[in-house]
């Protein structure tokens, strides 16, 4: 899986050829279903970056004598601490 900060790259280098004056209206059109695909990917990911951040600042003693967060596997959750998947 790419990172976010891949994903956002590729998602802007879509947005600009969309927007070139010479691309054809199939062309544009698969690289706006591409890029919409890419987007609701990057939701998901924001969405597991934020139950992250949850746990994080609710751990009670964070990083205090080698505790370390404990995560949860996502893939399995529905949702962390009111968080959507």
């Amino acid at each position: 899986m790419n990172t976010f900060e891949e994903n956002l790259n590729k998602l802007e280098q879509l947005t600009m050829d969309i927007k070139r004056s010479d691309i054809s209206l199939e062309d544009a059109l698969k690289d706006f279903e591409e890029g919409i695909k890419l987007a609701a990917g990057m939701e998901k990911q924001l969405d597991e970056i934020e139950g992250k951040v949850q746990i994080l600042m609710n751990e009670p003693e964070p990083m205090e004598n080698g505790n370390k967060p404990q995560f949860d596997d996502f893939s399995e959750q529905g949702e962390v601490n009111g968080t959507r998947k």
